[in-house]
């Protein structure tokens, strides 16, 4: 362009400019012109000047123009009121400016503040205000790599409003990307707990310390903190976590420069999704959402290496093709070679190519959850990087993944038409175990297990809080106990291994809630499976071996043992079990491991349970007269494995029946849905020994995983002594065989009874429970003409930490249900006034060493159960409800 000429206007192109300008215009409209347009006109009249195109306005280039270029004093000046020329400003040095510039530079990167140097020159929306030639400029800056596209991005307020674009398609645009990018960052940096802690930048320091790749984000403090990346995480999982990775991965290598040579890929991880999905639930809505779910891991594959990222060999030149980054669903393959245009062989360049950790596992329903008819539904869940390996077949977890879909060409052989496998990409997961249960203890709550530990009657407390809802029983809750509770196993020096799990067996007559405590039992317990033995096969509870649809490979699938591994197996009706199935537990009872030799598979899987099971006697009803093996239809094998056998018989008492009706009346009409004032402290009885549910489950668990009670004083010559005896009674009576298991069982108890207490040792005091509670299964499972024999032969044992009013009420009870039999015998049903003459009482006393009986007169067992003392007289009187209805 020529030079100005001197014209007495300032800046203002000259004729010969003007005539320029007018001939390139011709020739910018002539169709037939060889010159293209140029982009900007300003390089043309000067940068100083601004040209504003308007569709349909005043047209600027008429042939008076030259009017709007002429001199006009009355606007060629400034107005004097809006100049400021008394303002003092301090002179300022280039190296102070500097310095105070990287000062303000570093406080903002500490406060997450992103800020625009186009900030300074235009404000947001001030685009037209810009000289075009600038913008340009700026553009082929950023197209030459001069200047990055972050800074060309404009910081986006409004957010969540995604002017008409799906979620998918606004976060994958390249300024929402740069918004959400920045406000995760400052999120990471800037979040605080309310303690005021940066708990982010501690997981991330600990992550890196501990040379992990994955740390963990809570999706309410996200949502808390930043609502509109939480909103879009669950509409756009694959694009958002890819922006959060780079953010954290971006973060810890500005902590941590050379982390990188530990790993090269960071993961965010997103526990807590508020909505959680029944595996069943998902449909067509779920797909591509971040969805969190939970079941039972019942089959898992190896770890295999997947690509990650591509690099392919040219084998006819040996050029490198790549990278490819490879999707989930379908292998990528480059098309032709750029270097040759061969259309291949391509190979996999080994070296260079990228490879992450691949498992996939089975999730299939829990088993307490899944609907009455229904058959379990299961998932396929792909574990990738550092999740894979975290859980293994049985354990229960919670997943928080993608659910997507992945193209199955066996579903569309079988249908017909295009149906989609899906399957959940993990993203979090989490082991439902006693040690996860632990670590979320509070120290709260540990400061109140050990706080409840001090207490005297703890022991006594827990068995009151076992099923609450079941009334009596105070044998077969105390065996729960101790099975939950359970002891120590042995391995010494991994030779001979003794298990220390207690198994227990309750028979009895029906209706006296035996499926009830199992039912708790599976509750209460941090691990449980539940099973029927009619329901249930030998394979079924041991493992079996199924042929893979996809891989046509043996592959071994887990029973009911274990999958209760470190767990309570609950198995019910045991007495309805085939002979064969029932033979195949032996193993699994005693030395807790399960042998597999099928279809080429030989192993051994572990089955670390405790087994509490219930059955019925033969006929249905329990018949006293005869033994324990006579009633059961089990072997002898099969009974030596239980430590404790609970037998309940549904006895005629009257005034027990009326505290039973009372019982379960007001039971019913506490838990009523519609009564509000529910009032679970006390019972009718007066019973506040009750420990809330969830502290009790707290402390169960707590107790199995913090205590270790090891056997030092304990009193052999006892339990030789009471060893001796037990197996010259057990020969005497032909009643069930006392084995060496027995002593194992009593040493299982007693550690057990320790944990209860959180004691590290074993006392003489839980010796003693173990021997009373081994001799009360023992006895009960006599007949009744031993019964009573043997109660008396162990009389100081069965009496131990029982309360004297206690066993004088037993005594006192057998006494009137004779004397109600034989008056009723004599008078009919009409009998309901019994009289026990106190010597009778005074002298069965006498053989347990008790020889005061007024403070029984005085205690309440006495008195809730309708008795009352004539000193006169020296009687004492019960008034029985009459049997038959009354009118």
């Amino acid at each position: 362009m020529s030079a100005r000429d001197t014209s007495p206007v300032p800046d203002t192109p000259s004729d010969r400019d003007r005539r320029s300008l007018a001939d390139m215009r011709s020739t910018m409209t002539s169709p037939v012109g060889d010159f293209e347009p140029f982009e900007d006109e300003a390089e043309i009249l000067g940068e100083n000047s601004v040209v504003e195109e308007e569709d349909d306005g005043e047209e600027l280039f008429g042939d008076d123009m030259e009017r709007d270029y002429l001199p006009n004093p009355a606007l060629d000046r400034y107005d004097p009121e809006n100049l400021d020329d008394e303002a003092d400003f301090s002179d300022i040095s280039q190296a102070d400016r500097r310095a105070a510039e990287a000062e303000m530079a570093r406080r903002d990167r500490a406060a997450g503040i992103h800020r625009d140097d186009r900030d300074l020159v235009y404000s947001e929306g001030d685009d037209d205000d810009v000289p075009r030639a600038k913008r340009r400029r700026d553009a082929e800056k950023a197209a030459d790599g001069e200047v990055e596209d972050q800074e060309m991005i404009e910081s986006i307020e409004n957010l969540e409003d995604t002017k008409g674009h799906t979620v998918k398609e606004w976060v994958s645009m390249l300024g929402p990307r740069t918004e959400i990018s920045n406000r995760f960052k400052s999120f990471l940096r800037t979040f605080v707990d309310p303690k005021g802690q940066y708990i982010y930048r501690e997981r991330i320091k600990r992550m890196c310390e501990q040379n992990q790749s994955s740390f963990v984000i809570t999706y309410t403090d996200l949502a808390s903190s930043q609502h509109v990346l939480a909103y879009f995480l669950p509409e756009a999982p694959f694009q958002i976590l890819e922006i959060f990775n780079a953010v954290a991965k971006e973060m810890v290598l500005s902590i941590f420069p050379w982390y990188e040579r530990v790993t090269t890929e960071i993961h965010v991880r997103i526990s807590e999704l508020p909505l959680i999905e029944e595996l069943r639930t998902f449909r067509k809505l779920h797909l591509n959402q971040l969805v969190r779910t939970f079941g039972v891991v019942t089959a898992t594959t190896g770890v295999l290496p997947q690509l990650s990222v591509v690099k392919y060999d040219c084998v006819k030149c040996g050029y490198v093709l790549g990278p490819f980054v490879q999707s989930q669903n379908a292998e990528v393959k480059p098309g032709s070679c750029p270097e040759c245009q061969s259309s291949g062989p391509f190979s996999i360049n080994m070296e260079q190519t990228l490879y992450r950790n691949y498992q996939k596992i089975t999730l299939q329903e829990s088993p307490g959850r899944i609907p009455a008819g229904r058959i379990p539904r299961s998932k396929d869940c792909i574990l990738l990087a550092d999740l894979c390996d975290m859980c293994k077949p049985g354990d229960e977890i919670e997943v928080t993944g993608i659910y997507t879909n992945n193209y199955d060409g066996s579903l569309n052989t079988d249908n017909g038409f295009p149906v989609f496998a899906t399957v959940i990409i993990a993203n979090h997961l989490v082991v439902k175990d006693s040690k996860q249960v632990v670590s979320s203890l509070t120290d709260e709550d540990i400061h109140t297990i050990q706080k409840l530990s001090k207490d005297p009657r703890v022991s006594e407390r827990i068995i009151a809080s076992m099923a609450p809802s079941i009334y009596g029983h105070d044998f077969i809750k105390r065996a729960l106990a101790l099975s939950l509770f359970g002891g120590e196993s042995k391995n010494a020096g991994e030779k001979h291994k003794v298990r220390g799990d207690i198994n227990v067996l309750v028979c009895g007559d029906p209706g006296t809630a035996k499926s009830q405590f199992l039912k708790y039992a599976e509750k209460i317990a941090p691990r449980a499976v539940f099973t029927t033995g009619q329901g249930a096969s030998a394979v079924g509870l041991t493992a079996y071996v199924r042929r893979n649809p996809v891989s046509k490979e043996w592959t071994l699938e887990a029973g009911a043992l274990v999958l209760a591994d470190q767990g309570v197996c609950l198995i019910d009706e045991f007495d309805k079990m085939n002979d064969q199935d029932r033979t195949s537990i032996h193993e699994a009872m005693e030395q807790q491991s399960i042998s597999i030799s099928k279809a080429g598979i030989v192993t051994s899987l572990q089955a670390r349970c405790a087994v509490i099971a219930a059955a019925n006697p033969i006929g249905g009803r329990y018949d006293p007269s005869l033994t324990f093996s006579e009633n059961v239809n089990l072997s002898e094998p099969i009974m030596s494995r239980f430590d404790i056998l609970c037998v309940v018989k549904d006895e005629f008492d009257p005034m027990q029946d009326q505290h039973l009706a009372k019982f379960v009346v007001g039971s019913h009409m506490k838990h009523h849905p519609n009564n509000e004032a529910k009032d679970d402290a006390a019972t009718e009885d007066g019973n506040t020994l009750e420990i809330p549910q969830d502290l009790l489950k707290k402390y169960i668990v707590y107790s199995k995983e913090n205590v270790r009670p090891k056997i030092t004083n304990m009193d052999q010559d006892k339990i030789a002594k009471m060893y001796a005896q037990l197996r010259q009674e057990s020969l005497a009576t032909g009643s069930l065989p006392i084995t060496v298991r027995h002593i194992e069982s009593v040493i299982r108890m007693s550690e057990a009874h320790a944990r209860m207490h959180l004691r590290d040792s074993v006392q003489e005091v839980d010796v003693n429970m173990a021997i009373r509670m081994m001799l009360e299964s023992f006895i009960e499972a006599q007949k009744f003409s031993v019964m009573k024999k043997m109660r008396s032969t162990f009389q100081k044992y069965l009496s131990f930490q029982k309360d004297h009013s206690e066993l004088l009420f037993f005594i006192l009870r057998q006494l009137t249900l004779d004397q109600l039999t034989y008056l009723r015998c004599k008078e009919g049903p009409k009998a309901t006034h019994i009289e026990i003459m106190e010597r009778d009482l005074a002298e069965r006393a006498k053989q347990i060493d008790i020889f005061s009986l007024k403070p029984f007169y005085e205690s309440e067992i006495f008195k809730t159960n309708g008795f009352t003392y004539e000193p006169t007289r020296k009687v004492i009187l019960q008034i029985v409800p009459e049997a038959g209805v009354e009118e």
